[in-house]
């Protein structure tokens, strides 16, 4: 797969900073396949219209179910042949042709769905999402396709980087689902690390996850979004632990205002960054119809558009006054936040991914606690544990990371409490919590972070509260990432606000592995 690596127009070598990609080959006789899917999700009966190019007239297509044993679904031969990827597939798409249109049979059940494409000399996954054609589990994921979205950088472009803009090396405010998933994103990388990573203090921060994507050439970004890298193991821990799930998209939210109406209770895992203005309506709508939503996730922060047939999402983020066409402020598509946007996000989760957000990594406490502070220990969901005032939820499988959702608190008699005009729609009962920020400290400039630096600082200090004097600085920097329940209409968010709780499932934690089936099954009281 390293074949197919390509250095940006930009790229100075620097596994953390620099810009490289993969990208099909335009010569036609390089061993290469690559595919996608007309959609990101199907309910049984559906046609799944595959789009794909290689150098070879017939591909082998293996189509599995993932769990703990993937099981084979279908194995065919479909057409192939050599077909040319427009410079701007990242935002436009490939516009390869169809190659197949499968009918997904009914009884296929819900689950995420492995597309395995091979010709001799090469081979590459896609991944499609099968909705339950009725409720098959008491239990709902809803999987994060917006921040998987944000974050796929096959063909040279993402929402962080890019080949977009005058120059041809910004980041890109648009971002189609018609192309390949980067390498990482459907099958975790073997022996590849996780995030989180405190570096040596006075040295310059590292990021072993990026070192080991530069050196064996995986998206730069293959830990920080993807099925691979949080809800899979999710799953398969569900699995493990015999409480069943069916999944939809975001996008099959932002489409259906019903789609969580047969479900009791959802969860939501890992990094949970980017949504749309309809997201939230039909999520908000369902809670204060009694639903619960279990989130095991951090980083509620952006605003986003989807195209009318769900292809293309919008955002335009620190350019958006500058560059956002629209017509409603409300709809900009930055912060939620933003003054202009004036829809806090605690109000549906809440908690915000603008209370600090970084946790575990660079010099954003990364040589914290690495996991959530008990403040009240007497809560339901910590029944039975055996910790009490003062301990620490999960520090040693570190799951308070990368990136975390938090709130403005006050502290009366040892106990935080959400502080006055935050925007909350509800009651929020704070559980636990530990400092996050967006501020990399340095003592010089041989341990300053050139990757995070000030820069976050600076913009959610300016956007938010209003300047970047010391007191909006600080503001901005001195943050936190919680446990909390929240009570909004007759329903309720239990939101354990960490991208990372999932480590926790991984390691076998005994009490992460209490709460998270306590939460997942239990009575919320």
């Amino acid at each position: 797969m390293r074949g197919f690596f390509v250095p940006g127009p930009a790229d100075d070598g620097d596994p953390v900073n620099g810009h490289y990609y993969e990208a099909a080959s335009d010569d036609p006789a390089r061993p290469q396949v690559w595919g996608y899917s007309d959609r990101l999700s199907y309910a049984p009966g559906d046609v799944l219209r595959l789009h794909a190019m290689s150098n070879a007239p017939e591909i082998a297509l293996t189509i599995l179910r993932d769990g703990l044993t993937p099981q084979e679904m279908l194995h065919a031969t479909i057409p192939g042949g050599f077909a040319s990827t427009p410079p701007d597939c990242s935002v436009r798409g490939c516009g390869w042709p169809e190659r197949a249109a499968i009918a997904i049979p009914e009884d296929w059940p819900s689950g995420l769905y492995r597309l395995r494409l091979e010709v001799p000399g090469h081979a590459s996954e896609h991944m499609i999402v099968l909705r339950a054609g009725a409720a098959t589990a008491p239990l709902v994921m809803v999987l994060c396709t917006g921040t998987w979205c944000a974050y796929n950088d096959w063909g040279g472009s993402n929402h962080y980087q890019g080949l977009s803009g005058p120059s041809g090396r910004d980041y890109a405010a648009e971002v189609s689902v018609h192309r390949p998933w980067a390498t990482g994103f459907v099958a975790w990388p073997e022996g590849a690390p996780r995030i989180p990573h405190a570096s040596p203090l006075r040295t310059r921060p590292r990021y072993p996850h990026m070192d080991f994507a530069r050196a064996n050439g995986v998206s730069k970004k293959y830990a920080s979004s993807g099925w691979a890298a949080f809800e899979r193991p999710f799953a398969l821990w569900c699995e493990a632990d015999g409480i069943a799930v069916d999944v939809i998209t975001q996008h099959d939210l932002h489409r259906d205002p019903g789609a969580l109406d047969r479900y009791r209770r959802a969860v939501i895992v890992g990094h949970d960054e980017y949504w749309t203005w309809e997201m939230r309506d039909h999520l908000d709508a369902w809670i204060d119809a009694g639903g619960e939503l279990a989130r095991f996730a951090g980083n509620f922060f952006w605003q986003t558009r989807l195209s009318d047939d769900l292809s293309v999402q919008t955002c335009h983020k620190s350019r958006a006054e500058a560059e956002d066409p629209v017509t409603d402020p409300q709809r900009l598509t930055s912060y939620w936040d933003h003054p202009q946007v004036a829809r806090p996000a605690v109000a549906t989760m809440g908690l915000t991914g603008a209370a600090g957000v970084y946790a575990g990594w660079s010099r954003c406490a990364a040589h914290g606690a690495g996991g959530f502070t008990i403040y009240r220990p007497d809560h339901w969901c910590l029944r039975d544990t055996g910790l009490g005032y003062g301990d620490v939820l999960g520090a040693s499988s570190r799951i308070f990371g990368y990136e975390v959702d938090g709130i403005d608190y006050t502290m009366t008699h040892g106990l935080p409490f959400p502080a006055p005009d935050t925007g909350l729609k509800g009651d929020l009962t704070i559980v636990a919590l530990s400092p996050a920020t967006t501020l990399a400290h340095a003592t010089g400039r041989e341990d300053a972070d050139a990757f995070i630096g000030t820069a976050d600082a600076e913009e959610v200090a300016a956007k938010i509260h209003g300047g970047t004097d010391a007191e909006a600085l600080g503001r901005a920097s001195r943050g936190n990432g919680c446990m909390a329940e929240y009570r909004r209409g007759r329903g309720a968010v239990f939101n354990a606000a960490s991208c990372e709780w999932v480590a926790g499932l991984i390691a076998r934690d005994p009490v992460v592995e209490d709460v998270t089936r306590r939460v997942l099954t239990g009575r919320w009281s």
